[in-house]
């Protein structure tokens, strides 16, 4: 059963949930491409509303975003595509790798695109970084950390975030992020050796981890806490001719937060919000090899960030003029990743890749 839309018709889309995912992260990027959800009338005046889920389903939409806690992906994702919509679903897709292989295979079955929202693929300090190493800036890359680190000693009361399910927690939460980002860059390590922990004092969840993907050559760590007063860099990429180091996170996230809106996508590329130049990274680089105390440290200017290109894309492969960015493929791999860094974590062993 397929669901494709016209090539240029608008494609009618409900966000289910209303959170921080889908006021945040979703919303305002759908509204953004299309050139068009009691909170949701008053910040999308002119959208119905539903009342339950089962609306959702019924309705004309062509497509659905899972927008909800982590544990109700998978059911509502699953009926969503029984209903011949297309689905966008947050991240994590699903709480478990066999989840995520049911609701690809499901999409295929139907002829409908299934989208992890691995947003970060998007954000500009990776863009940055996936552009200098196409450029060789610092050679042949030997190490490739990513952290992605908070302080919040205390756990958020009431939150379903902080409560104990396995789709919970810092390794489900930012690990999908990280691990995607490496994987998209990498490709599939050899091993995974890992350290997945609760580091806070009365925690229900993981809210610490340290994953190494092994590679040919290469060691990626991908590296998330909640007890950083001080953070680390977000990336620290060391290679033959040198290295790259950046800090803080990408600005469309907090922009959004606090109430920033996203300008429409027109034909014509826009850089909606770019960072400022105190937050770009250092490229520091010997010129010549054989000096290699002779360094040049440059400030690289960082790539303008833009999640509504996930989204666009997400259009056009519902149109049938684009392939998907980020498959369901990649999702089912990257649950995989996660669910091998705890049980290396727990056994206390290096796991082999063999998916």
């Amino acid at each position: 059963m397929s669901n494709q839309a016209s090539s240029t018709g608008e494609i009618q889309a409900i966000v289910l949930g209303f959170g921080l995912a889908g006021r945040v992260f979703h919303a305002p990027f759908v509204s953004a491409v299309q050139r068009k959800g009691d909170e949701a009338a008053h910040a999308y005046p002119g959208t119905p509303i539903l009342r339950s889920v089962e609306e959702a389903f019924s309705s004309d939409a062509d497509l659905i975003v899972v927008g909800t806690p982590n544990e109700s992906h998978f059911e509502l994702a699953k009926r969503a595509l029984e209903s011949g919509k297309h689905v966008v679903v947050d991240k994590p897709i699903t709480g478990t790798s066999a989840e995520a292989e049911t609701l690809a295979k499901l999409a295929a079955e139907r002829g409908l695109i299934l989208a992890p929202f691995h947003n970060r693929r998007w954000d500009g300090d990776f863009l940055t970084l996936r552009d200098l190493l196409a450029k060789g800036s610092i050679g042949r890359l030997v190490t490739f950390e990513s952290h992605f680190d908070r302080f919040r000693p205390m756990p958020k009361e009431n939150s379903w975030k902080e409560a104990a399910n396995p789709a919970n927690g810092l390794l489900f939460d930012l690990g999908p992020h990280l691990v995607d980002q490496a994987h998209a860059l990498f490709g599939k390590p050899e091993s995974i050796t890992a350290s997945v922990r609760t580091d806070r004092d009365n925690s229900s969840i993981e809210d610490a981890f340290d994953i190494t993907l092994k590679y040919p050559r290469l060691l990626a760590h991908c590296r998330s806490t909640m007890i950083a007063a001080d953070p680390s860099p977000r990336f620290l990429l060391h290679g033959t001719k040198g290295s790259f180091k950046k800090y803080g996170l990408d600005p469309q996230e907090p922009a959004l937060v606090t109430g920033a809106k996203v300008p429409p996508q027109t034909d014509k590329p826009d850089e909606w919000l770019l960072e400022k130049e105190s937050a770009w990274g250092l490229l520091t680089t010997a010129p010549d090899p054989t000096a290699p105390a002779t360094l040049v440290t440059q400030k690289v200017p960082t790539h303008a960030g833009d999640y509504r290109l996930f989204y666009a894309n997400v259009r056009d492969a519902i149109r049938g003029t684009a392939p998907l960015a980020v498959t369901p493929e990649s999702a089912v791999q990257t649950i995989k990743l996660l669910e091998l860094a705890r049980v290396s974590s727990e056994q206390g062993r290096t796991i082999p890749i063999e998916f």
